[in-house]
């Protein structure tokens, strides 16, 4: 895989071929792989997923971690349902988490991903010890699978992040950095954050989005080149902060507006990679 090679951030449906195919229509030759589902983390249905990767011919960067009661649709809902954060389903979630990181090893994949959730700002918040403890035990984990654990930005501040990955101490614990989700959920501008995370960063989403218009409300997210990242400046910057891996374009729409919008977005970030 060459640097800077523009990647996609893929679903697994019920049908991982057809999955998979979406990401070869686009012409990426890489991907971060979505939570599949249940039946895809073990035993014959692992071994189905993992021939159709095979025979796709495409790379899997990361598996991401995610749970089927998490929510998005504002912020206080996403402080109530996402990550480690809620205490009823933590042990579950971490428990889940193990499974997953199984099932990326299976694969031969080394990063595993995820949103945490609201770390709170205060780390005098009892909650805020509780989710670094939980961080290290995940951290430890997939260290004992040789894999790395990267935090998706966006619901922190980078500072609060960046005090945040000090406090876990675990050198495998790295940043997924996503400049759209610091617009999104307004933690900050998204330049700023790559730069005081630049020494953590180990996998990046080209994402776009622009800032929240209500309070409690998250931001929209945009087609590349459309929102408020400012792309140009995103790639030129990770350029100078001497980052080479993917570039893993997510577009969170269905259908055939995601696949031009893909297509375009890869146009466009592969232009910015040659400048």
């Amino acid at each position: 895989m060459k640097p800077m090679a523009v990647g996609l951030m893929l679903g697994v449906g019920d049908d991982p071929r057809e999955s998979l195919r979406k990401a070869t229509e686009v012409g990426v030759d890489n991907v971060q792989l979505g939570c599949p589902p249940d039946q895809y983390l073990s035993g014959s249905g692992s071994e189905t997923l993992k021939r159709a990767i095979q025979e796709s011919g495409l790379t899997v960067t990361t598996v991401f971690v995610g749970f089927p009661e998490e929510s998005y649709a504002d912020i206080p809902t996403v402080r109530r349902t996402v990550g480690y954060v809620p205490r009823e389903t933590r042990a579950a979630r971490v428990a889940k988490t193990r499974q997953i990181a199984d099932f990326a090893r299976a694969l031969g994949v080394d990063r595993v991903a995820s949103h945490i959730g609201f770390v709170p700002e205060d780390p005098s918040d009892p909650l805020y010890g509780e989710i670094v403890e939980t961080v290290r035990q995940i951290a430890d984990y997939c260290k004992g699978n040789g894999q790395l654990f990267c935090l998706e930005t966006g619901q922190e501040t980078a500072p609060t992040l960046l005090r945040f990955i000090a406090d876990v101490g675990r050198e495998n614990v790295k940043v997924n950095f996503d400049p759209a989700n610091m617009i999104m959920y307004g933690a900050g501008e998204p330049i700023e954050a790559l730069q005081l995370l630049k020494d953590h960063v180990a996998s990046v989403h080209v994402k776009d989005g622009k800032w929240p218009t209500g309070q409690d409300q998250l931001g929209r997210e945009y087609p590349l080149g459309q929102g408020d990242v400012g792309m140009e400046r995103f790639v030129q910057t990770l350029k100078a902060i001497g980052y080479t891996g993917p570039l893993t374009i997510e577009r969170e729409v269905s259908g055939e507006q995601q696949k031009r919008d893909i297509i375009a977005g890869k146009r466009l970030i592969e232009r910015l990679v040659q400048q």
